[in-house]
């Protein structure tokens, strides 16, 4: 079959165009969506998971293809409009029962619990996603290669489901009418990713909404949403996002006293407990008024500079995504690995770690190293010179006006 673009990371600027819009729509409506820590963390999750794809997402589309090419029951045409329908139908039915399970399942949940950590509701939630729910949905669309579903048809389908779901994350839009019988919208969603007790693992849609009120899961917006999670996650490091609850269902196996139940923290839902550990308290009733958001103080000079360092990885990332299938793999495990240092750097700066400056530094020689490497065959010693001095003198500006805040997240790292 021939080879589907790479329809995510075509559609990435349109993501950023939107995010603009919808900040200025927000400011000419006085209404704050968007927070600078969240939104970073919830860029640097969909960053990450994109680079993980650029090494995977090949090895997953091979195993679905492989299973159409040998185990297909039906052959459906390509060409066939009647396919690219089917395609449709079986993909939205497909991503409701995998989302189902990954809110009912605690492995499935640890990969999608990234998705619901954020305290806010806008376009940039949309992108934070789990690295590792691309291995969770492989087994729900390999009975789709069975049927005879052809990878070309299901791979661009499944894309174009996934950008659906990016309009619906906004608070900016309310409720559409007659469109809510039928599709998905922003004030269904906002349902799914509240925590008032009555919206908790409801409104499962991609595209279709027809599946929560068939199978008994949908709930109409009728109080204001509060977002996150049940137990809050107080942090705003990218990576601890990805994993804290993997480690709380590790910590929970390690304390089951039976095997069996050790097995069964994998397997249950979040609210299931071991025998003889505490029982998982109901949820509170929440406001937005008696919630308060995890917000850490940060300066105006390292804002500035974590927008700039965020603006260097997303474009990393973009030419990784762009030409992850010309590019030679040593250049692409480079601008993965740089990438991801940003991230684990910038996580370690949101949390005011003490080794986070020294990693900055460090990372900053590193790259300039690399560069005057790659420049100086190029061009003269005193150019190479300059360029690299234009481009990091102001950024070690702007971080060594911000050492007095990490300095106060040092203290109060050494005093806990």
């Amino acid at each position: 079959e021939k080879k589907v673009p790479n329809y995510i990371a075509l559609a990435v600027p349109f993501f950023f165009l939107l995010i603009g819009g919808e900040l200025l729509l927000a400011r000419r409506k006085k209404v704050a969506t968007y927070r600078f820590n969240d939104t970073l963390v919830n860029l640097s999750c969909g960053t990450s998971q994109q680079v993980i794809a650029v090494f995977i997402g090949a090895s997953l589309i091979a195993s679905y293809a492989y299973l159409w090419e040998h185990a297909r029951f039906i052959t459906f045409s390509a060409s066939s409009p009647w396919t690219w329908v089917l395609a449709f139908v079986l993909v939205d039915f497909k991503y409701y029962w995998w989302h189902r399970a990954s809110h009912e399942v605690n492995f499935m949940w640890a990969a999608h619990v990234v998705h619901h950590s954020s305290e806010d509701y806008n376009l940039a939630v949309a992108l934070r996603q789990s690295m590792t729910t691309l291995v969770t949905t492989l087994p729900f669309a390999l009975p789709l290669a069975v049927l005879g579903i052809p990878t070309v048809v299901f791979v661009t389908v499944e894309s174009f489901s996934t950008l659906y779901q990016f309009w619906i994350h906004t608070e900016l839009v309310s409720e559409m009418g007659f469109f809510e019988r039928i599709f998905n919208t922003p004030s269904q969603h906002r349902v799914h990713h509240a925590i008032n007790p009555r919206y908790l693992d409801k409104n499962y849609a991609a595209t279709l909404c027809v599946w929560d009120r068939l199978f008994g899961t949908f709930e109409r917006e009728r109080e204001p949403p509060v977002y996150g999670l049940v137990s809050p996650l107080g942090n705003y490091n990218p990576y601890w996002a990805q994993v804290h609850y993997y480690v709380e269902l590790w910590q929970m196996t390690l304390a089951a006293p039976k095997f069996r139940d050790k097995v069964l923290v994998w397997l249950k839902g979040p609210t299931w407990r071991p025998e003889g550990m505490p029982p998982c308290p109901p949820p509170p009733e929440v406001t937005p008024q008696t919630r308060a958001k995890y917000e850490p103080p940060i300066g105006a000079a390292m804002r500035g500079y974590l927008w700039l360092q965020l603006l260097f990885s997303i474009f990393a990332s973009f030419f990784l995504m762009l030409f992850q299938n010309s590019w030679p793999r040593p250049m692409l495990i480079g601008f993965a690995a740089a990438v991801g240092l940003w991230i684990f750097s910038w996580g370690g700066i949101l949390e005011k770690k003490s080794w986070a400056m020294p990693l900055e530094l460090f990372r900053m020689a590193m790259l300039a190293a690399i560069a005057g490497w790659f420049l100086a065959p190029h061009l003269a010693a005193p150019v190479v010179a300059l360029m690299l001095a234009v481009a990091l003198l102001p950024q070690l500006a702007l971080l060594w006006s911000s050492r007095g805040l990490l300095a106060q997240g040092r203290e109060v790292e050494v005093a806990a």
